[in-house]
C-alpha cells in the first residue's frame, strides 16, 4: 500500500486493517514506509526507486509470497507505476513452473504474480490540464501560475506533475511512463496485473480532478448516472468495467496533446473505472482523503470503498 504526497504509512492504516480482518490467511499487508513527508517531493522516479527496493526487500524477507498486488492513493498510484516498471521481468518461458498458469503469464513483478493495480485518486495524466487541479478554480491564469511555480513548493514532484521537466534533454517523464522504454518496461509492466483499477472522485475531491484519476476525457464523465445509488456501497456511483474505445483515440490522433497521448497510452490496458460520489456527504469538501479513509474519524464515509475494493480484490 503506497502513500501520496507528504502522506505516510499511517494514511493506509484503516483499509490495511480491514484487510487483515478479512482475509487473514490470504494476504500479507505492508504499508510502505519509504516515501514520506518531504521525501516525497523528490520526484516520481526517485520515489519508484525507493518503492522498488523497498518491495524486493519485502519479498526477500517473505519467501513464501507468490503472488503481489498494490493498492496506492493519489501520487502513490505515479510512485506504484514507476515501481512495477522496474520491478518488471519478462516471462523468458524458461522460468521453473510452480503450476500450469505460470508458463501462460506475460511477466513477473519482483519474480511474483502480479494480481490488482489499484489507485485512489491518483493523477495519472500529471497535474496540468484545465481543472486538474480542481482547487483553483478552473482559472487559465492559476493553473498557469501553478505549473510554473509547483517546483518551488514540492521540488522535482512539481515538475513531473506538470510536465515541466527535460532531465537530459527527455520528454517529461509521465509522458514516457505511459509505454515501453529502453530501460523501463512501463506498460509490459502494467499488462502483467490481471486487474488494473482506478477509483475516482466525480467531484468535490479539490485536489485531484476526474479525468487524471480515471485516464478518461471530460465528456465521459457519466454525469447522468451520478445519482445512482447502491444500498452496500452508497458513494460508488458508476463502474466502468474496462472496455477501451480506441476508435476516438484514433479520429484525434492527428491532434497532438499530452494528455491525449497519455490517455491512448495508457488504455492500451484495460483498466476498470470506478467512480465515486460524496455530494450527499458531510465530509465531501475532503473527498480527497475520504476516498481512502486517511483518518476513520474524519474520512469514515470512504468505508464503503473501501468495502468495494476488497469485494472485488483478487487473491
Amino acid at each position: 500500500m503506497v502513500n501520496g504526497l507528504v502522506g505516510s504509512a499511517d494514511d493506509w492504516k484503516f483499509a490495511a486493517e480491514q484487510f487483515v480482518r478479512r482475509m487473514p490467511e490470504k494476504v500479507i499487508v505492508h504499508r510502505s514506509q519509504c516515501n514520506s513527508a518531504t521525501q516525497t517531493f523528490d520526484g516520481v522516479d526517485l520515489m519508484g526507486e525507493r518503492l522498488a527496493n523497498e518491495v524486493l526487500s519485502v519479498v526477500e524477507q517473505r519467501r513464501g509470497v507468490k503472488k503481489i498486488s498494490f493498492v496506492a492513493h493519489s501520487l502513490g498510484g505515479l510512485v506504484a507505476r514507476y515501481a512495477v516498471g522496474r520491478l518488471y521481468e519478462p516471462n523468458n518461458r524458461n522460468k521453473p513452473s510452480s503450476g500450469k498458469s505460470r508458463d501462460d503469464l506475460e511477466g513477473f513483478i519482483a519474480g511474483l504474480e502480479a494480481m490488482n493495480f489499484i489507485t485512489f485518486a491518483s493523477p495519472h495524466l500529471g497535474s496540468s490540464g484545465n481543472k486538474q487541479l480542481p482547487f483553483l478554480c478552473g482559472l487559465p491564469f492559476l493553473e498557469r501560475r501553478a505549473s510554473e511555480t509547483a517546483h518551488l513548493l514540492v521540488g522535482r514532484t512539481g515538475k513531473h506533475l506538470f510536465l515541466t521537466d527535460n532531465d537530459d534533454g527527455r520528454r517529461p517523464l509521465l509522458l514516457r511512463m505511459v509505454d515501453d522504454c529502453d530501460d523501463i518496461k512501463f506498460r509490459s509492466a502494467l499488462r502483467t496485473f490481471k486487474r488494473r483499477v482506478a477509483y475516482a472522485n466525480a467531484n468535490f475531491d479539490h485536489m485531484v480532478g476526474w479525468r487524471t484519476s480515471s485516464i478518461r476525457r471530460q465528456h465521459e464523465l457519466p454525469k447522468h448516472r451520478l445519482l445512482v445509488r447502491d444500498e452496500k456501497y452508497p458513494h460508488i456511483v458508476h463502474v466502468d468495467k474496462g472496455v477501451t474505445n480506441n476508435d476516438e483515440a484514433e479520429a484525434r490522433s492527428d491532434l497532438y496533446d499530452p494528455e491525449e497521448e497519455m490517455i491512448r497510452g495508457l488504455t492500451q490496458v484495460p483498466w476498470e473505472r470506478v467512480d465515486v460520489s460524496f455530494q450527499k456527504s458531510s465530509q465531501r469538501l475532503v473527498a480527497h482523503n475520504t476516498i481512502q479513509v486517511k483518518s476513520y474519524w474524519l474520512n469514515s464515509d470512504g468505508e464503503d470503498v473501501i468495502n468495494h475494493m476488497m469485494d472485488n480484490f483478487l487473491v
